[in-house]
C-alpha cells in the first residue's frame, strides 16, 4: 500500500472519530438539556375550582399529551395541608400562594417547632391580568376600606396567607382586625360561600377564581374594593405588613374587564415551589417543559395567560432552584443583577436557618416560649445583617 493511501486512511479516520466524538458531545448536551420527566409527579394546589388548581390541572394535561407524564394536583384547603406534603416529601412541588414566602420565613402558622423556616424554591410563577383583592358584596353598598368598620370579616384557619393580607387591606383603610367582625371559615371556598350566604360581607382573593365568579353571579352581586396607587398612606400601611403586594390594574376577574379595571395590588399566583433538595435535572426539565409549552395550556384558566415568559418576576421575595435558573440563563431571560439578587435572598434563608438553629438549641421551653424565642433571636438574627424582619 502506497503512504499517499496510508496517509488519507489514517486522517479518514481521524476525521471520522473526531466526528464521533463531536457528535457525542452533541448528544451527550441535548441529554442533559432534555432531562426526561418522570412518568408520575405529584403537586398540591388549592382547593377545587380555584384558579391555582385549575391551572395545574391544565399544565398536567399538557405533561401527559407532551411527554407521558401523570400529575396527580391534591388540593389543600389552606398553607399548611399544602406545604406539609412538600416538607414531607409526599409531593415534589406545590402550586402554591404567597405561603411560600411566609414558610421560608418561619412565621405565623409556620413558627411553631414542627416547622419553622423553610429552604424553598421557586421554578416560575403565573402573573396575570388579575389582582389578589378584596370584594364585598354589593349589596352592602360599601366602596372604601374605610367603610368595612364593624363589618363581619372572615378569617381562614391556618391559612396566614389570606388573613395576612386581608389584615394589609384593611390597614389600607386605616382599620385591624380589632375594627371588624371575625367570623372563622375553614378554607378559602368556605369563606366565599359565607359571604354569598350572608354570613360575612367581603373576602380576600384572587379576581379570577371560581369563588367570586359565584359570588357575581349571586343575588348579592360583587364590588372589589380598590386600594388607589396614588394614595401613598394607603400603600405605606399596607406594604409593612405585606411587603409582597405591588400596583397593579386588574383587567380580567368577576365584573372586571378592561373598561372596568380594578386598582388595587397583587403578587404572583400560583408559584410553582419546591424544595432547595429538589434534584436539578427535574426542575430544569420542568421548567423547560412549562414553557416550550405554554400554548397548549394558556386559553385553560383566565389566570394562565400569567406563565408567559414575558410576565415572569425573576426578583420577587423568594429565591429560584438553581435547576430552573440553569435553564432561565440558557434562554437569555437571567441577568447579573437577578443573579445577586438570588444569592441575596438565598443568604436571607441562610441567616434563617442558622438562627432556627440557635432557637432549637434551647433545652428548657413550652410552646409558647420556644415561639416568643424564636421571633426575638430571628429579628435580631435579621437586623443584624442589615436585613428588614418585617414581622417582629
Amino acid at each position: 500500500m502506497s503512504s499517499a493511501r496510508l496517509n488519507n486512511n489514517t486522517g479518514s479516520r481521524v476525521l471520522c472519530s473526531s466526528i464521533l466524538i463531536l457528535l457525542a458531545a452533541v448528544c451527550s448536551a441535548n441529554a442533559v438539556g432534555q432531562a426526561e420527566l418522570p412518568r408520575q409527579m405529584a403537586w398540591t394546589a388549592y382547593n377545587l375550582g380555584t384558579t391555582g388548581y385549575n391551572q395545574a390541572v391544565a399544565i398536567g394535561a399538557m405533561l401527559r399529551e407532551k411527554y407521558g407524564t401523570t400529575l396527580r394536583v391534591i388540593p389543600g384547603q389552606n398553607d399548611v395541608s399544602r406545604l406539609l406534603p412538600l416538607k414531607t416529601g409526599r409531593v415534589g412541588f406545590t402550586a402554591n400562594g404567597v405561603a411560600t414566602y411566609f414558610a421560608q420565613e418561619g412565621m405565623f402558622q409556620f413558627a411553631t417547632e414542627q416547622w419553622g423556616p423553610q429552604p424553598l424554591r421557586l421554578l416560575m410563577t403565573s402573573n396575570g391580568l388579575s389582582n389578589q383583592g378584596v370584594a364585598v358584596a354589593a349589596d352592602t353598598g360599601v366602596t372604601s376600606f374605610a367603610e368595612l368598620r364593624g363589618r363581619r370579616v372572615p378569617y381562614v384557619r391556618a391559612a396566614p396567607a389570606l388573613n395576612v393580607s386581608m389584615e394589609a387591606y384593611l390597614a389600607c383603610g386605616g382599620l385591624t382586625w380589632d375594627d371588624v367582625v371575625r367570623v372563622d371559615f375553614p378554607g378559602y371556598d368556605a369563606k366565599w360561600n359565607g359571604v354569598i350566604n350572608g354570613d360575612v360581607d367581603v373576602a380576600f382573593g384572587t379576581t379570577v377564581s371560581g369563588p367570586p365568579y359565584r359570588l357575581e353571579a349571586s343575588p348579592r352581586g360583587i364590588n372589589w374594593l380598590p386600594a388607589p396607587h396614588d394614595d401613598a398612606a394607603c400603600w405605606e400601611r399596607m406594604q409593612a405588613i405585606g411587603p409582597y403586594f405591588t400596583p397593579h390594574f386588574a383587567t380580567r376577574g368577576a365584573g372586571i374587564n378592561d373598561d372596568n379595571p380594578h386598582e388595587a395590588g397583587t403578587y404572583p399566583y400560583p408559584l410553582l415551589t419546591t424544595l432547595e433538595t429538589q434534584d436539578d435535572e427535574l426542575v430544569y426539565a420542568l421548567t423547560r417543559a412549562i414553557h416550550e409549552n405554554y400554548d397548549d395550556y394558556k386559553d385553560s384558566d383566565p389566570g394562565a395567560i400569567g406563565w408567559a415568559l414575558e410576565s415572569q418576576v425573576f426578583d420577587w421575595v423568594v429565591p429560584y432552584h438553581e435547576g430552573a435558573v440553569r435553564y432561565w440563563r440558557e434562554v437569555g431571560a437571567w441577568t447579573e443583577e437577578l443573579e445577586a439578587h438570588n444569592a441575596a435572598l438565598i443568604r436571607r434563608q441562610q441567616i434563617l436557618a442558622a438562627a432556627w438553629a440557635e432557637v432549637n438549641a434551647i433545652s428548657t421551653r413550652d410552646e409558647e416560649e420556644f415561639a416568643q424565642a424564636w421571633l426575638q433571636i430571628r429579628a435580631e438574627r435579621l437586623d443584624e445583617a442589615g436585613l428588614d424582619p418585617v414581622w417582629r
